[in-house]
């Protein structure tokens, strides 16, 4: 039988495999404990064997909003220098001092640090060099590479990074008004990138992950010149590090991103995650499945959460179907899932992507 790894890699690289890799995953440690108890499994072990996920997430320690939920590990970024913890407020700061708060069921930020115009103006990155970036991604790596296909995450991406630091308001008015400053700080955000990209390959990851929430429900949340102008070149720059190691490129982006896929194409993209359906699906698989593998897809935001479970997998089922026909589809939601779930839809959503991926390389 196919290993999990593989899986993921013969059908990013659209090999021919037995059945499409999936990934089930939520938005905080709590609500997969849930989860585990209310199934009556023994351990999140247990819980993950049912769940029979493909890929292991990891992160490198300048990330530690990925960490929040874990306060021994967050301890221990403290500790190294990756992490301020402020426990009364219940915020923890990155080395860019970004404030993220510990307890929301997804990611917030509090704290966005170059509001100040002359904060701005002085700014540099923390060192992308500082030993001990990988240490949690390379244990990972090594302990779970083979079992899972171990992916460091790079969410947080330019945009991201560059609003977060700035505040989306400001960032964005300076993205209209203030063209030196939007140019230095996207280009130490990229230097930065770049750095780090080059320790994820000569760690021997053998696949790449970034991220930039480019896309609101609507379309996007710049217009697709001044994404063309800021933000193309740039993360060709990044993804030209992982291209020329000879790994495929995983790019996270929220939202409604169709007008950008031919252009991240252009740039290297091999799989995008996650796919939404407040897009088109049978546009995207039409359009794009020739180039890239879809990740995702499964409607998190309405049926999900407020659908029966019949309707759950009536909307799992034709997801797949649309997407995965033939191959080219990490089975997945389109989003982490919230607290706000039954239990009996997620048993749904398991049941029928068991169900269905096999069958739809069949077809």
């Amino acid at each position: 039988m196919i290993g999990k790894e593989e899986r993921v890699l013969r059908t990013i690289y659209r090999k021919e495999t037995d059945y499409l890799p999936s990934q089930i995953y939520f938005a905080s440690q709590r609500t997969k404990e849930g989860l585990q108890k209310a199934l009556g499994f023994a351990s999140l072990e247990e819980l993950e064997i049912y769940l029979d996920n493909h890929l292991y997430l990891t992160s490198i320690m300048d990330d530690v909003f990925r960490y929040r939920e874990d306060h021994e590990l967050l301890r221990m970024a403290e500790e190294k220098g990756f992490a301020r913890i402020d426990w009364d407020a219940g915020i923890v700061y990155d080395r860019w001092n970004v404030g993220f708060d510990m307890y929301s069921d997804g990611f917030c930020i509090r704290h966005f640090p170059l509001q100040d115009d002359e904060a701005l103006r002085k700014f540099q990155a923390p060192d992308p060099h500082k030993p001990g970036l990988l240490t949690v991604a390379i244990a990972d790596l090594q302990k779970h590479s083979g079992e899972y296909l171990v992916v460091c995450t790079g969410y947080n991406g330019i945009f991201e990074r560059a609003w977060a630091l700035r505040g989306f308001e400001e960032f964005m008015l300076d993205l209209a008004l203030n063209a030196s400053s939007v140019k230095r700080l996207l280009d130490i955000v990229t230097d930065y990138k770049v750095e780090v990209a080059k320790q994820i390959v000569q760690a021997g990851f053998k696949c790449a992950h970034t991220g930039d929430d480019f896309g609101s429900q609507r379309g996007l949340l710049i217009s697709r010149d001044v994404w063309r102008k800021h933000f193309k070149p740039r993360w060709a720059r990044v993804w030209k590090v992982y291209k020329d190691a000879g790994l495929p490129v995983i790019h996270h982006s929220c939202g409604n991103v169709t007008e950008l896929i031919g252009d991240m194409i252009d740039i290297g993209l091999d799989v995008l995650e996650p796919v939404q359906p407040v897009m088109d699906l049978a546009y995207l698989k039409r359009e794009f499945g020739r180039y890239i593998t879809f990740y995702g897809g499964i409607d998190t935001q309405e049926l999900l959460p407020y659908g029966t479970p019949e309707e759950v997998k009536a909307m799992a089922k034709e997801t797949i179907k649309t997407l995965g026909t033939g191959g080219g589809l990490i089975v997945a939601p389109a989003q982490e899932i919230m607290r706000d779930v039954p239990i009996e839809n997620v048993v749904a959503l398991v049941e029928t992507i068991r169900e269905e991926r096999e069958a739809v390389l069949k077809v």
